[in-house]
């Protein structure tokens, strides 16, 4: 039995993940039912064996060996996908998480393995996730970031770009760079954060404040984890950063108001009425209320915050106004008019069956006798911010997830398809260097597979990569993409557009090219037509793009409830832009995509990613 024992079961045994507590050893000391479960053994069967003898061998072997590293000291914790062996002889894959835990005199492993799904399916949903993720990240104005620590290359989201009071594209990408624009007097203190989660591998997070080339000052927090090799070196950092100007100076209204009080606290002790007029006039959400808790006056913001007006208020009871007040908040008051000041600075209030979040301080005023005649409540809804914090935790989770899972799906297809292909070709070069006779007829044959791999290799970048738009502009870039893809796909598009130049923003240029690719990957997997129509042209200020084919078509309202085909990326690309899309179709009626966004109204500089 190890010491603290029932200390783990009882953390560990409700967690639906996986878990193993091991010594330096590598052999279980403990494991929980979920970990049972995933695995088909009970928990002696599992404690019987050596870590090792979870996995096949060539997995474990890979485990093992930063399992010494870890036990060396020379890292701290590693994460790996590996098989694992169930009861019945079967294999699942699992996502493993380990932890040394040094703060004992026999230092402990924590281990924690969370079950993969179906890859393929996993992979799809990824897509889905990511492109939703991307959406609200680009709704929320929540900047990202990563930064190549090997090669040195920090690249932003336009949305970052726009945080520091920098136009899209225009950030050069490098640290220096960024460092730069954090403002001189916070700019040590960023950089030993950023050495700190360099060196410790920890999730971290901060404040500080950049100056706009206009002179304004902004806050921002920002979150990053780094990402180790297999070496345990630091490889790269990805991270989120929001623009907390608001809050802030929230916080420096409420401090205002605080020294107001303080500075006021002496005269007020005798002037009762001057202290009224002060809260009525208050830019702030403050009550006055006597020791029998009735309102003597409160300020505007207090009315409106609660949806009250002063008259429904004024010499009526605070535990009449609000009737679903907790107990613990009538002691607050009791403790606030024995003399004592309190303050919170974030506290869930659960009211009219919703939970809401305040940022509050009380504290008692005095009267003639300079004793407390009642008390001052100062109150601020903070419940957007938090809700803006859960939301930039979960994105910052969900944003690493889902690039590491990109990086996982591209380097897949490079080796289950161009690695592959490429090895083929070695062993024909090697044959027909043994067989020289044969060099003519198979040299032009290995001609044609090498061509065919640069030429997949081209369509992978190009399908990731829009720059395309930045050289050849917006007809150009999206006549070029509609050649390339009809070849690869043995199908003619024909690209229209009568207009020689369209001058388009950058943000439509580029929802439009992803729209584009959206609706020809679904014609060319749906359609069963061999040729495919694309229009682009400007009329009366707007820009028009139609996508046509006169194939099987799908019904429209069964494809809604589905959300099949893309439409639901395709229509949210377009909203953000304030544009319209109109989607016809019927079985085997042919399929007509329209787009139509105005060049003249306001749009969203966040549209397109």
């Amino acid at each position: 039995m190890i010491p603290d024992a029932q200390l783990f079961r009882d953390v560990f045994n409700a967690s639906p993940v996986g878990i193993a507590v091991e010594n330096l050893e590598g052999q279980p000391l403990f494991v929980n039912p979920a970990f049972c479960s995933m695995l088909g053994f009970n928990e002696a069967e599992l404690r019987s064996k050596h870590c090792v003898q979870f996995s096949p061998p060539e997995d474990a072997e890979k485990d093992w060996d930063l399992f010494q590293q870890l036990r060396a000291g020379s890292i701290n914790h590693y994460q790996l996908e590996k098989r694992y062996f169930r009861r019945d002889g079967s294999l699942l894959w699992g996502r493993l998480n380990i932890s040394l835990l040094k703060s004992r005199p026999s230092p402990l492993v924590i281990a924690l393995v969370e079950e993969i799904p179906d890859k393929k399916t996993a992979e799809e949903a990824l897509r889905a996730s990511e492109e939703r993720l991307r959406l609200a990240q680009q709704i929320a104005h929540i900047g990202s970031f990563e930064w190549n620590i090997q090669t040195g290359v920090n690249t932003w989201t336009p949305e970052l770009e726009a945080m520091y009071g920098l136009r899209s594209g225009t950030f050069t990408g490098t640290q220096t760079a960024f460092e730069n624009l954090v403002h001189a007097d916070d700019r040590a203190s960023v950089i030993n954060l950023v050495d700190r989660a360099l060196k410790t591998g920890q999730a971290t997070e901060g404040e500080w404040r950049v100056v706009w080339a206009d002179g304004s000052v902004h806050w921002i927090t920002g979150r990053w984890q780094v990402l180790m090799n297999e070496s345990g070196e630091a490889a790269r950092m990805i991270g989120v950063n929001i623009d907390v100007t608001q809050r802030k100076r929230a916080e420096e209204t409420r401090l205002e108001v605080n020294r107001t009080l303080e500075a006021q606290a002496a005269l007020l002790q005798s002037r009762e009425e001057l202290l009224k007029t002060f809260v009525k006039s208050v830019p702030a959400a403050v009550a006055m209320l006597d020791r029998d808790m009735r309102y003597l006056q409160v300020s505007d913001r207090w009315c409106a915050d609660y949806s009250l007006d002063s008259s429904q208020v004024l010499r009526r009871s605070h535990y009449e106004i609000f009737p679903d007040l907790p107990e613990r908040w009538k002691e607050i008051h009791r403790r606030a008019l024995a003399g004592e000041t309190l303050r919170a600075e974030q506290d869930p209030w659960d009211r009219m069956g919703s939970t809401i979040w305040l940022r509050w301080e009380i504290r008692p005023w005095l009267n003639l006798e300079g004793v407390p005649g009642g008390i001052l409540v100062f109150s601020e809804d903070i419940t957007r911010r938090k809700q803006m914090e859960e939301a930039l935790s979960r994105m910052s989770r969900n944003l690493i997830e889902s690039q590491e899972q990109e990086r996982t799906r591209i380097g897949r297809e490079l080796h289950d398809d161009i690695n592959q292909r490429l090895a083929m070709l070695a062993i024909e070069l090697e044959q027909l260097q043994e067989n020289p006779s044969d060099n003519r007829s198979r040299l032009q044959e290995l001609r044609k597979q090498t061509i065919e791999i640069s030429d997949d290799v081209q369509a992978l970048s190009h399908e990731l990569d829009s720059s395309k738009l930045e050289r050849l502009g917006a007809i150009g870039g999206m006549r070029s993409w509609c050649r390339e893809f009809g070849e690869r796909q043995g199908i003619q598009v024909e690209f229209k557009s009568p207009e020689a130049k369209i001058s388009l923003p950058r943000e439509i240029g580029l929802c439009l090219f992803r729209v584009l690719q959206e609706a020809l990957h679904n014609a060319a997997k749906y359609s069963g037509v061999r040729r495919i129509e694309v229009q682009l042209r400007e009329d009366a200020g707007e820009i028009h793009l139609l996508v046509s084919d006169l194939g099987r078509g799908f019904d429209l309202e069964t494809a809604k409830e589905g959300r099949g085909l893309g439409l639901t990326s395709m229509q949210e690309r377009i909203r953000l832009i304030n544009g319209i899309i109109e989607i016809r179709s019927k079985p085997m009626g042919g399929t007509t995509i329209h787009v139509h966004v105005s060049l003249t109204s306001g749009h969203s500089q966040h549209a397109a990613g």
